[in-house]
């Protein structure tokens, strides 16, 4: 590490344990977060379900309702609507392909799909630790949020009865962070959310909004 200019030796030891004490402390805040892997939940289901056909998902993105909401600054929230068995869950994963394929180099994408079998994905807490933990693996800086709270609490953070609240006010402070990337939240089977499924609908409608860099879609289940 290079000594700054007028820093003095003693001073640069210090900003040095400093920062591995920190990127030390970020990692395991990372740990805390996880729960489980978006990427290979999507390539499970993906698996399970036989696999993505392009031509079912990519006429989507070519309807006129996504193509305003990507490209209308006024347009924040997408709901897809579908009868049950009929691929909504594999159109999700294809249009996070797509979305992969073409938003620009700083831009984020997170997402999430829960599933009512799966403890680790079945309800609203989970949902949020996993676009929070998408979000802080594309732009590091964002874990300042985080850590504002888990280096008080640790792993009970994401873990106890106030989990909901501690992570809903974590997403809600990243959301308005003027550092945020051009945001894309994807959030595929809310009716498989089994566990606050109200809370994590009114989350999403109130937050919807709060950031002309942040677009949603989301899977709407019929009783909303």
């Amino acid at each position: 590490m290079l000594v700054m200019y007028g820093e003095g030796r003693e001073n640069a030891d210090r900003r040095l344990r400093k920062e591995i004490d920190d990127a030390s402390k970020d990692k395991e805040c990372l740990r805390h977060l996880f729960v489980t892997d978006p990427h290979a939940n999507k390539v499970r289901i993906e698996d399970t379900k036989g696999g993505l056909i392009a031509d079912s998902y990519r006429w989507i993105l070519e309807n006129c309702d996504p193509k305003q909401w990507r490209n209308n600054q006024q347009s924040h929230l997408l709901w897809i609507k579908g009868d049950p068995g009929k691929g909504k869950t594999m159109l999700l994963c294809g249009i996070v392909d797509e979305l992969k394929k073409s938003i620009a180099e700083p831009d984020l994408l997170s997402f999430f799909l829960c599933q009512a079998t799966d403890s680790r994905i079945n309800n609203a807490t989970a949902v949020l630790r996993g676009l929070i933990y998408l979000l802080v693996d594309q732009q590091p800086s964002l874990i300042s949020h985080v850590r504002k709270k888990h280096d008080h609490a640790g792993k009970a953070l994401f873990e106890d009865a106030n989990a909901w609240v501690a992570l809903s006010e974590i997403f809600t402070n990243i959301l308005q962070d003027r550092s945020l990337n051009n945001t894309y939240l994807i959030i595929d089977a809310l009716d498989e959310c089994v566990a606050d499924l109200s809370k994590l609908l009114d989350f999403i409608v109130q937050k919807s909004s709060v950031s002309p860099r942040v677009k949603w879609i989301g899977l709407q289940p019929q009783l909303a």
